[in-house]
């Protein structure tokens, strides 16, 4: 007998039951009459689930078969979805408001548009992942009935044998994860694949999926397992639709490694999966990977709302727009027009913005995709119009902006404040400076003041054709403002002091941005300069110094360079040998001009200029930062031959430690940077790679052995104060408590040694596990005798932002957004491990 989990309520349902037939009726249900009344759903919930169980202990008269095929409905949260076959739902349409509270989104240009803009609704959101999620139901109907086989109870001969498997059915979902390992370990003698087969199934029957999970990982492990694709595409479905991805995506791939294609409704799931968890970094890039999968590997066809959600979650990304970005948008627009579904009107537009923001602009593609907008009947909107304008500015085209200009009057929507921006733009690219000016004045009046972005676009425009007295002007007005940030706006006022050589005033600039912005290498190093240009040696010598003691600013080859050039000019022929040293040591090419004057000078003293060290080796600090970089996450990628190997250095964009780090990182590993990855000051991306080299073999073995995070057996031995100090920074933070937590990946078994050692530093901690990561908690003294012991090591700018305390003095984001609450078992952690009653 097959039970499916699919049932059709648009017809009355009948079930075969009888002596020939077996036909056995069962009333129809009215859908709208149960869902206004919550009672008839827990009931009709009850029947059905009672209908299902009485189902498969009926023995057909005719069955051959002692085993029974099993197809189990399909769970969402806590209730059972049975699914119909037809859905005459319209996804609904995107608007520029439902991505309006992201920073670098679709509508961050559109700066000027209020929430409460007319013609736009919420209500009408494009792409929501809650309908890509709903349509799964309509994928279900699509496919084949996936089907395992089950064995019951009673069919059982031995007796014993339903003893224990009733025992274990009743004692598995009330385990966490290392007891019920023990648990299954104990009973390997006698249980077999079918047995297990059957507590999964019987876990995934009452809700229980992650128990069924780890039964069904704890099988996959037994020398007796064969691969059953049913069970495996069940589970990855119910895993995927209480979005736990992680574990989805293991079962999922799985289904790959066996060299078989998972079903259309494992790929939908997983994808929303990782659409409704896009605060987790790296998930909209594994969206994007599975769906690909879907149509390249699978053959399908996805449903139009999943389109428009990975679409939506694209044009929604954060931060700068990728090139990759607008090639994954412009793959999903190509598979909605191929295989003949809707192109929403916010699908184009979301495309023409990805264009309007690539540094080079493709305006013959935006024209082509306008060309397709108005026979498809859609109208240009507001969003439409100001990427045009945008586009048009990049490539300095006063006449189409001016013309889009009109046109977005004509819509008679208001002009968002971005579209004065990129109007400035337009005319300094062509020179007309005046002109500049009067758009930044008009932009004050049409919205009640100017923006950031409007302050930063004009001083720079005005800093260019050195206009002193406007640009102090504006300055002035910038900073009575209130607006911020400052700091780009100053880099330009002191670039142009620079070239007009007024180095009071640009003093003054560099004293004033110190007192109010975060310090900068870029405009320590225009001072350094102008240091140098005046003869001022001495002071120079004392900013060289502040910028190399402090960790977050640095020295870096373009400040080496300016001061070696002062030192060699004026004789200072002891200074300039310590500034070669020190460049020597950090591996910085020295400019030509002045290699000629230091050969000469080191001839003397019968010393070699050395272009380039003659061999690459990591110093102890360096050594001790990585182990504390590869504790927090750092990822190492290598070759197929596992000879050389490559560190990826990624960092996240919310983060304040990261912002630091990630300009004090680039430096200190400065000479083993890819080429590629060296860049000006200021503008280091947040993901930059080493050199591949067999150096980093020692770290890929003991910390990514077989591409997977892990924690090295001598791992006590390595955990220096330096280490641990850059573990925090990179990966821990600071609760509103006081308390200390750092993130960690690996084993149990590794976590142990890390917990063990920190006890030997007289440090007790606690330990939660939330999916593969564990969380160590330090909790008052403890938090406070760890901080004594990394401070000392602790980069300036993060001390006051790091530093534990009895209360905080600011409420820490970062903190609150993955607080990880060690003092209660949450329903939400997988596991939750005391390293005192375990460790």
């Amino acid at each position: 007998m097959i039970v499916t989990g699919a049932c059709d309520f648009s017809s009355s349902l009948s079930i075969a039951s009888s002596s020939s037939s077996s036909t056995v009726s069962v009333t129809t249900f009215n859908i709208s009459s149960l869902s206004s009344n919550p009672n008839i759903i827990n009931s009709s919930s009850t029947l059905f689930r009672s209908l299902s169980f009485s189902l498969i202990r009926h023995r057909s008269s005719y069955s051959r078969r002692s085993l029974r095929r099993l197809s189990i409905h399909t769970v969402h949260g806590n209730k059972t979805q049975f699914f119909s076959h037809s859905s005459t739902r319209t996804p609904p349409l995107f608007t520029a408001n439902s991505t309006a509270h992201r920073s670098g989104t679709f509508v961050e240009h559109l700066t000027g548009i209020t929430e409460s803009e007319e013609g736009i609704s919420e209500a009408n959101g494009f792409g929501d992942v809650e309908s890509a999620r709903n349509d799964i139901r309509n994928v279900a109907t699509r496919r084949v009935e996936t089907e395992f086989e089950v064995r019951e109870l009673e069919e059982l001969p031995e007796e014993w044998r339903r003893s224990k498997l009733a025992w274990l059915c009743k004692e598995v979902p009330t385990h966490k994860a290392v007891t019920l390992v023990r648990l299954l370990n104990a009973q390997k003698k006698w249980v077999r694949q079918e047995d297990a087969t059957y507590i999964s199934v019987h876990c995934m029957r009452i809700r229980e999926n992650e128990t069924g999970f780890r039964v069904y990982r704890w099988m996959t492990q037994q020398n007796w397992y064969r691969f059953d694709f049913g069970l495996a595409t069940k589970l990855a479905e119910y895993l995927g639709k209480e979005r736990k991805f992680t574990k989805c995506r293991e079962v999922f791939d799985d289904v790959l490694n066996q060299g078989r294609v998972p079903s259309e409704s494992t790929f939908h799931i997983l994808v929303v999966a990782y659409l409704s968890s896009l605060s987790v970094e790296g998930c909209l890039e594994e969206a994007c990977s599975v769906y690909n999968r879907m149509i390249q590997l699978g053959g399908y066809k996805p449903r139009l709302s999943l389109h428009n959600s990975l679409f939506r979650a694209l044009v929604s990304k954060q931060g700068g727009i990728l090139n990759d970005q607008l090639k994954q948008a412009e793959f999903i627009f190509h598979n909605v027009v191929t295989t003949g579904l809707e192109v929403q009107k916010d699908i184009y537009s979301g495309l023409i913005w990805l264009h309007s923001c690539q540094d080079e602009v493709d305006i013959d593609r935006i024209n082509s995709l306008r060309e397709e907008m108005k026979k498809a009947g859609f109208q240009e909107s507001k969003e439409v119009v100001v990427s045009l304008l945008r586009a048009y500015a990049k490539e300095g085209g006063v006449e189409e902006v001016e013309r889009t200009w009109l046109e977005l009057l004509d819509l008679d929507y208001g002009i968002p404040s971005q579209a004065f921006v990129y109007k400035i733009e337009a005319y300094s690219k062509v020179g007309d400076f005046a002109k500049a000016m009067e758009i930044f004045r008009e932009m004050e009046k049409h919205i009640g003041g100017a923006t950031v972005s409007g302050y930063h676009k004009i001083i720079e425009v005005l800093c260019k054709v050195q206009q002193v007295e406007l640009v102090e002007t504006l300055m002035k007005e910038f900073e009575e403002s209130g607006k911020k940030p400052l700091l780009p706006s100053f880099i330009e006022i002191a670039k142009m002091y620079f070239d007009l050589g007024l180095d009071e005033k640009l003093e003054m600039a560099f004293v004033e941005c110190l007192e109010k912005c975060q310090p900068s290498q870029t405009i320590y190093n225009i001072y350094l300069d102008s240091l140098v240009k005046i003869g001022n040696l001495e002071k120079a010598g004392d900013v060289f110094n502040e910028m190399k003691n402090n960790g977050t600013i640095n020295v870096s080859a373009r400040s080496c360079n300016s001061l070696l050039k002062g030192y060699l000019d004026s004789g200072k022929q002891v200074q300039a040998e310590r500034i070669y040293d020190l460049m020597r040591m950090k591996k910085y090419e020295i400019e030509p001009p002045l290699m000629e004057k230091l050969d000469y000078i080191l001839s003397l003293k019968k010393k070699e200029v050395k272009k380039r060290p003659l061999s690459m080796k990591l110093s102890k600090e360096q050594r001790e930062v990585l182990v504390g970089l590869l504790l927090g996450g750092l990822q190492i990628e290598s070759d197929k031959e596992k000879k050389s190997h490559m560190i990826k250095f990624e960092f996240r964009e919310n983060s304040q430690a990261h912002l630091v780090l990630k300009q004090q990182l680039h430096d200190q590993f400065r000479e083993w940077l890819h080429p590629l990855s060296d860049f000006q000051e200021d503008i280091i991306p947040f993901e930059f790679y080493s050199v591949p080299h067999s150096y980093f073999g020692f770290y890929a073995e003991h910390f990514w052995p077989k591409g997977q995070p892990e924690i090295p057996k001598l791992i006590h031995r390595w955990l220096s104060p330096h280490s641990l100090a850059y573990w925090y920074m990179y990966s821990g933070f600071k609760t509103s408590s006081g308390d200390i937590i750092l993130r960690l990946k690996g084993s149990l078994e590794g976590v142990e040694k890390v917990v063990k050692a920190l006890r030997a530093k007289s440090m007790d901690c606690r330990v939660k596990k939330k999916g593969k990561v564990f969380w160590i908690g330090l909790q008052g003294t403890n938090s406070a005798l760890f901080w004594k012991l990394i401070e000392p090591h602790v980069l300036e700018d993060l001390k006051e932002h790091l530093k534990p305390a009895s209360e905080s003095l600011d409420n820490d984001k970062e903190a609150e957004e993955q607080s990880i609450n060690f003092d209660s078992n949450s329903d939400h952690s997988d596991d939750c491990v005391n390293s005192e009653a375990h460790f």
